[in-house]
């Protein structure tokens, strides 16, 4: 499904109307198109009622490698703010530039992307971090949600971006805000204290995608692909990563939701050990472990508790 019917059935979804891309909101506010699940949902948690959010998206599609049809990108050209994250789809990134304008809104900028391919590659794999640094747009970690202060960061954010483009609405969007922080902190909260405490350190991941969740928690991810869950790692590495399974006492490959599973299962089967899914929530499907980002999370949080022996 193309991203201008997203845009049609979300809003007619709202309030009955056509649906036209650029329809205003529920009280006359903005019309907000999102790259993909995280943002989206942060821009519903912020807009509320006031806001019309679409994703680019398609549920249940993979995220990175997300294809744009040309009324896709028209739409784009329609919309009051476009919320994305550049480096992170490369087909909105050029429609970003060529049809958004001032629209256009980089959420990266308020998560802080600090993180690159090499401060979080495994021993032995840095000359694969080093071609990834060299890769352009996939030298820094685009995956800052799976870290939620970073997310409630981007809220914090986008609420002052919603109150420049409608004004009175700034309140509605500051409070709102406050609520998305409060729920992403006590969030926050239950994972420092359940993953406090855990026997395994090491993540053992399909794909490169968890490095600020590591990062927060106290643990060190190896990503059996790349940042891209498109990258085909070599046999040879695919082998390197069993033997460090068994060497580190990882007891649990985590596979993902939207990704094959061939690749870590592979590894998982090599090294002798059980595989579980871990969700990056780069989209939500009917297969999805939760309703929405917290619930996710939540179940995110109660598979690496089993998976790394956390007491």
């Amino acid at each position: 499904m193309s991203a201008a019917a997203v845009l049609v059935l979300t809003a007619c979804g709202s309030d009955g109307d056509t649906g036209q891309a650029g329809q205003a909101g529920e009280q006359g506010g903005p019309t907000v198109v999102a790259g993909f699940y995280p943002l989206e949902w942060a821009a519903e948690r912020v807009g509320g009622d006031r806001v019309e959010v679409s994703s680019l998206t398609p549920p249940g599609a993979e995220a990175h490698d997300l294809e744009l049809a040309p009324q896709d990108v028209a739409a784009i050209s329609e919309v009051d703010l476009l919320v994305y994250l550049e480096g992170f789809q490369p087909a909105i990134d050029e429609a970003a530039e060529s049809e958004a304008g001032d629209a256009a809104w980089d959420a990266g900028q308020a998560a802080d992307l600090t993180l690159a391919a090499e401060d979080h590659a495994h021993e032995g794999e840095e000359a694969h971090a080093e071609e990834e640094a060299h890769a352009g747009e996939e030298s820094v970690d685009p995956h800052f949600w799976l870290d939620p202060t970073r997310l409630a960061a981007v809220g914090d954010a986008l609420a002052a971006r919603l109150a420049e483009l409608d004004p009175e609405g700034a309140a509605t969007y500051e409070q709102n805000a406050a609520e998305l922080r409060a729920d992403l902190e006590a969030l926050d909260a239950e994972m420092q204290a359940g993953l406090a405490d855990c026997a395994v350190d090491t993540l053992v991941t399909g794909h490169d995608a968890f490095g600020y969740l590591a990062d927060r928690y106290g643990f060190e991810v190896v990503g059996i692909s790349g940042l891209s869950p498109s990258q085909e790692p070599e046999p040879a590495q695919m082998a390197e990563i069993a033997s460090l399974v068994q060497e580190r006492g990882v007891t649990t490959v985590y596979t993902e939701t939207l990704v094959d599973p061939a690749v870590a299962e592979t590894v998982a089967a090599e090294a002798g050990v059980q595989t579980a899914v871990l969700d990056p929530i780069e989209g939500l499907t009917d297969e999805s472990a939760g309703e929405d980002y917290l619930e996710v999370m939540r179940t995110n949080l109660a598979t690496l508790q089993e998976g790394q022996s956390c007491a």
